[in-house]
């Protein structure tokens, strides 16, 4: 997950306390480091799992409440994605002028973004200037005032990126996808909202439904760097201690994709792109790695796969082509998706099947697994532990997954245990059911995908 951070000094002003040489270290962390992980719970009651680093005076902090745009009331589509722009615009005392040159004079930056199933925020923040970045924090958490300024000025920078998305074909194809594979649930809305709804939220409901979603029982925290645990016991309570208890949460039911099913959006496009959905797989399952190699060794793997392979290198039909496991809250797939010349769609469809088809009927070979095993363990640092800010971001994952503080450890016996049967019977688990095909392009409607006689006129978030 990324957080566009608004501008702000504090570049300028880490740079000016330690240097531009330190300044480099608040992106490298040694891939070699152990990351040593601490609980620790305030006298409220908020945990927050925490990594000390004095390497350089910084602190990153990081949260999420669990219920993101999935929580908007209903008619309010849009609601929880709006209020995420608006607690830097304005808290407590502070209008929104004035609450961003506070933050700017602290040196701080701080993020705040919805997702479907979570509202995440963070805060970079030198160590120096730590009382009152927190301070603004807290008041960004507890009291954004949501004035109508800021509202309106959010809400139509929102709407114009509603409009531009009306006028995309990938989007717009997406979205009919979504609804196809998701029905009346809702994550076959978009976390924007509509141009109807949107317009419809008001600052009353933003301060209702801000009530409902930010408390104690939803909250998940991760601290990484200068700051030590008794310390942190009473920070966690100045920023969160005030929240309720419990959050009031609408029930969501679970969801399976819908397959077998086709949406062919015709658009005059110069490519075609294809997206196949197959059933997905828990993240506590417990032959969840045993499904995670398998997909790394089909399409996973960004330039070793037997997809890239076959598709782009040996025929030439594609840039590029990927899958991957989709994990969401309530709800989980296994996705494919390229692009391709329009009167090639059939055969890079076919080529697709094909490999599906050999992979289920072969499984991996020795060599490609234990490949598969190196890649998987040794880019798991590179990619999550390499600052402070990532390490953050990835603590608070292992929280909302419920992995444990061990799992960093764990991980790589769990991996490496993994063996072939396992990964075949991972094959034949999740690809022998006949997936749900998206085709966006020139003629779509004439395509032969061989998947059934479904056709729309017309989002489907299948990130892992």
């Amino acid at each position: 997950m990324s957080f566009p951070f608004k501008a702000s000094t504090f570049t300028t002003a880490l740079a000016k306390a330690i240097g531009a040489t330190a300044l480099a270290l608040t992106i490298a962390w040694p891939a070699s480091a152990a990351v040593d992980i601490q609980e620790v719970r305030s006298d409220s009651g908020v945990t927050a799992w925490l990594v000390e680093d004095y390497t350089i005076p910084m602190i990153a902090i990081n949260f999420a409440f669990e219920g993101g745009s999935i929580q908007d009331p209903d008619g309010k589509g849009g609601l929880v994605n709006l209020m995420s722009a608006l607690f830097d615009e304005g808290a407590g005392d502070l209008e929104s002028n004035a609450f961003q040159e506070a933050l700017d004079n602290a040196g701080a930056e701080m993020s705040f973004e919805a997702s479907t199933d979570a509202l995440y925020g963070s805060m970079r923040l030198l160590s120096d200037n730590k009382d009152e970045a927190l301070d603004l924090l807290a008041l960004a958490v507890n009291e954004p005032r949501f004035d109508d300024n800021p509202v309106e000025r959010m809400r139509q920078q929102i709407l114009t990126g509603i409009r531009a998305n009306s006028r995309d074909p990938q989007r717009q194809g997406m979205r009919e996808f979504s609804r196809m594979l998701y029905g009346d649930h809702p994550y076959a809305l978009e976390r924007e909202g509509t141009e109807a709804t949107i317009t419809t939220v008001t600052p009353d409901d933003l301060r209702a439904t801000h009530g409902d979603l930010l408390a104690k029982s939803n909250l998940h925290v991760a601290v990484v760097g200068a700051i030590d645990a008794e310390t942190l016991k009473a920070d966690l309570d100045r920023i969160f201690g005030d929240l309720p208890d419990e959050a009031q949460l609408k029930d969501i039911a679970r969801v399976e994709p819908k397959l077998g099913e086709e949406v062919l959006y015709e658009f005059a496009l110069p490519q075609s792109t294809l997206q196949l959905v197959y059933p997905g797989i828990e993240r506590d399952d417990p032959e969840f790695f045993a499904a995670y190699l398998m997909n790394h060794i089909l399409g996973g793997g960004t330039f070793s796969s037997r997809l890239f392979n076959e598709v782009r290198e040996v025929r030439g039909l594609t840039y590029g082509i990927g899958s991957w496991l989709q994990g969401r809250e309530y709800s989980n797939a296994l996705a494919i998706s390229t692009s391709t010349r329009a009167d090639q769609v059939t055969q890079a469809l076919d080529v697709i099947k094909d490999q599906v088809a050999k992979f289920i009927a072969e499984g991996p070979t020795e060599e490609e697994l234990a490949k598969a095993k190196t890649y998987v363990v040794g880019a798991y640092a590179i990619n999550n532990l390499d600052s402070s800010a990532s390490i953050a971001r990835t603590l608070l994952e292992l929280q909302r997954d419920d992995l444990g503080m061990d799992y960093i450890e764990t991980r790589v016996g769990e991996i490496e245990s993994v063996t072939l049967d396992q990964v075949r019977a991972s094959a034949q688990r999740l690809l022998t059911a006949e997936p749900s095909l998206l085709v966006i392009g020139p003629q779509a409607q004439e395509t032969d995908t061989g998947n059934g006689a479904a056709a729309g006129e017309e989002d489907t978030d299948t990130s892992n």
